[in-house]
């Protein structure tokens, strides 16, 4: 899979009523896995925000009052110049966000179905007859917010952008989308590409590539009444505070440590292959990745080993080869942060079990056993191919320690006796629980969100998540003659 060979519309510029310079220059994007530069895409300021608030909130009108099915063509014809070539999008999410080749074709494959699935929401019924002790009609009903800003993250970055734009195309926003400036083009750029040829009207959609000033200044603009935010509870804690006093309505989709519960009656190599999956799948670089593996004690030794064995079978490397299965960390920082929890993890008295190092950016898949309670990797989310493993005695500690942190996002129960693990769900505080299946799991029909410290405000996923999240509820009433009164 490599890069197209013409010269992209995007080269040296951001979208914004076409393709054109952006005031703050240009961007260098670069592989984290080679260090060289994939692309130069244009580079936004605050003056470039301000025209495209302006120039959205100019084109929402008429796209809010067109048909829906205006607007579900567009998506669909998206989907269908996806499906027709996903390379043009795949072939620079493998080298800008160090996605294996694989991982780069699912994530496509779910922003296509994002596409088609959110198509359907623009036809979704978007009010309700009420009741009324009036002699009147009375109803509710879903109206867009005008302009939606959105803000997306490196990891996923086409599906986690799109995700928030679709639904707010389909539902009859325009969108301001500034993507993580490490992957501006399979975040943004190249999506903005393929709506502009499914037929996009100019002004609903703007791809602002730049800096957290031009993201302080979208959840400012005191035009854009809505805020999408995904990527880390610290940035979104600060997102919230802003947007608080200014009444917006804001959804924050945030970090995890995702707990993975092997249960006593388990099969530990299918619970092993679970743990993989759900541990190393990017680097770790996903929200709802299982940073801790909590296993009946006597089971523990033998999932451990077999974790371990699987981790040292993951190739690692440089992601354009097709045999690698884990790229890069994105950056240094990063790379950084993640070696060094695993190191005071380890000085904390937990067990390297394999793993712990990497050349360059990469990093080795790697397991912790004994891992304390109150370790960093334990505690923290590492954003990394990490995964401790604690054991437990009893399925009541083993509820005790999921409840215990601060997130909220995603919990994996593996077990032989799905239908009677499904009480345990009612005791878990957690956006999703899933039985059986990896912590990882994503669709674009069902409701997707965390809550404590791993997300708030709406829900992606669904007609009616979607409805609920992208407009606003206006109640309407109307009857026959004016209503008497007595003054």
């Amino acid at each position: 899979m490599t890069n197209p060979t013409t010269t992209p519309a995007w080269t040296d510029h951001i979208y914004s009523n076409g393709w054109v310079a952006g005031s703050g220059g240009t961007l260098t994007v670069t592989a984290p896995a080679t260090g060289e530069p994939v692309a130069s895409v244009g580079l936004a300021d605050v003056a470039d925000l301000d025209r495209a608030v302006a120039s959205a909130k100019e084109a929402q009108r008429a796209w809010a009052a067109a048909s829906y099915l205006e607007r579900a063509t567009v998506l669909r014809r998206a989907a269908q110049i996806l499906e027709a070539d996903p390379g043009r999008l795949a072939g620079w999410i493998v080298p800008e966000s160090g996605s294996a080749q694989a991982k780069a074709a699912f994530e496509v494959s779910l922003v296509t179905e994002e596409l088609y699935e959110c198509a359907s929401v623009a036809s979704a019924p978007s009010g309700q007859l009420l009741r009324s002790v009036k002699q009147r009609m009375s109803y509710a009903r879903q109206v867009p917010y005008g302009v939606v800003g959105v803000i997306s993250p490196f990891n996923f970055p086409a599906i986690l952008a799109m995700r928030s734009v679709a639904p707010a195309l389909a539902v009859g926003n325009a969108v301001i989308l500034k993507p993580d400036p490490r992957t501006p083009i399979g975040g943004g750029l190249a999506i903005a590409e393929i709506l502009e040829e499914a037929g996009l009207p100019a002004g609903l959609l703007h791809v602002l590539p730049g800096g957290a000033e031009v993201g302080a200044a979208l959840v400012a603009h005191p035009d854009v009444p809505c805020i999408s935010f995904t990527g880390s509870t610290p940035a979104g804690r600060r997102i919230g505070e802003a947007a608080g006093p200014l009444l917006k309505s804001v959804h924050l989709e945030l970090g995890g440590n995702n707990a993975l519960v092997v249960l006593p009656d388990a099969d530990v190599a299918a619970a092993a292959t679970v743990g993989a999956w759900s541990a190393f799948l990017h680097q770790g670089q996903i929200c709802m990745t299982a940073g801790r593996h909590l296993v009946h004690r006597p089971l523990l030794e033998e999932y451990v080993a077999q974790l371990a064995e699987k981790a040292d079978k993951i190739p690692v490397g440089d992601p354009t080869d097709g045999a690698v299965m884990l790229g890069p960390i994105i950056d240094e920082r990063q790379h950084a942060h993640v070696s060094e929890i695993v190191g005071d993890t380890v000085e904390a008295g937990a067990r390297l079990v394999t793993g712990g190092a990497g050349d360059g950016l990469l990093f080795r898949p790697t397991v912790l056993a004994d891992v304390p309670a109150d370790a960093r990797a334990w505690q923290e989310e590492i954003f990394g191919p990490v995964a401790p493993v604690l054991a437990y005695d009893t399925v009541e500690e083993a509820i005790e320690l999921i409840n215990a942190s601060e997130y909220g996002l995603s919990v994996s129960l593996i077990t032989s006796d799905p239908f009677g693990s499904m009480e345990l769900a009612d005791r878990i505080h957690s956006g999703a629980v899933h039985i059986n299946d990896s912590t990882v799991d994503d669709e674009a029909v069902a409701p997707f969100g965390g809550i404590k410290a791993s997300g708030t405000g709406g829900r992606f996923g669904g007609a009616a998540a979607n409805l609920a999240t992208f407009c606003e509820t206006q109640w309407v009433t109307v009857q026959a003659k004016p209503e008497g009164y007595p003054f």
